[in-house]
């Protein structure tokens, strides 16, 4: 009797497991910004539309997740700040950034007014890149751990990949990507988790999931209550994606539980803050 292929090879056709995080039942925290750079094609703009023109399509951004914060408009280029949702990637900024204002140039009688495919997308924030860093690092000093002991053991719980270089872009053939994400998840109703083996799961597997996603983590702080991740997202992948990421992953490493709580924080940080961005509103 020939077996069918299901018996023969039963492992290949085991069901996924349902993801226990969705998007929907997600309440999250988040502070996202990005700058948002093109250039002319052919060096200039031959006539540069007044500014007033993104009157237009600032309802537009608005439906797709995006709020204009800073602007900086020249024959040269513009750039352009936005606060972002979560559901919004690097990617999909830089495809509504470019898209709406090509719409706005041509319905505004400026259709020579014409974007090169260069382009750039850089993460801001609160925060400069090494205050980021620096605070993940100092998640077990910062705890005041009442057992001296126990401070020593979490502390090999805090690690980090120094290849993973954040003042470094994200090249593709449209252009150039910083795009640097802190990401915090919390355990759920703030238990704590203090055995070895969860711990080390926890910690392995980020950076394991983080080598599966195209994500480049380059500093990690797994507390007993709270997970910090200081990371290099893939550009095509939102804040929200990368978030859920993490949480439906770690918990089918913990057994398929729900370990973390139905939120997170993520911010977006970079070499720049705010800030800088407003005293120099053109750093590329």
């Amino acid at each position: 009797m020939t077996l069918a292929l299901s018996e023969r090879f039963p492992y290949f056709f085991l069901p996924m497991p349902t993801p226990i995080y969705k998007a929907l039942n997600l309440n999250p925290a988040f502070h996202l910004r990005y700058s948002w750079t093109t250039w002319p094609s052919g060096g200039c703009f031959a006539e540069l539309p007044s500014p007033e023109i993104l009157s237009e399509v600032f309802p537009l951004w608005e439906k797709d997740g995006l709020r204009l914060l800073e602007r900086y408009w020249s024959r040269e280029k513009i750039q352009i700040t936005f606060s972002a949702m979560p559901q919004v990637s690097p990617v999909l900024l830089a495809t509504r950034a470019k898209g709406r204002l090509q719409y706005a140039f041509r319905m505004g009688g400026h259709p020579s007014a014409r974007f090169s495919r260069k382009l750039s997308v850089r993460s801001v924030g609160k925060n400069e890149t090494q205050e980021v860093l620096d605070y993940i690092e100092s998640q077990v000093s910062k705890a005041n751990f009442v057992d001296r002991s126990f401070q020593e053991f979490m502390k090999e719980f805090t690690v980090g990949d120094p290849k993973v270089e954040l003042g470094v872009p994200t090249e593709t053939a449209r252009g150039r990507y910083w795009y640097n994400l802190h990401l915090v998840l919390v355990v759920q109703e703030r238990a704590r988790i203090v055995d070895r083996r969860r711990l080390e799961i926890i910690r392995d597997s980020c950076f394991k999931i983080a080598r599966k996603k195209g994500y480049g983590i380059a500093a990690a702080s797994v507390m007993p209550d709270h997970l910090h991740l200081g990371l290099r997202g893939n550009p095509e992948h939102s804040p929200e994606e990368i978030a859920l990421a993490f949480q439906n992953n770690l918990a089918y490493a913990l057994g398929q539980n729900a370990v973390w709580s139905y939120n997170y924080y993520a911010g977006t940080f970079s070499e720049y803050d705010m800030a800088a961005i407003r005293r120099n509103p053109s750093p590329e």
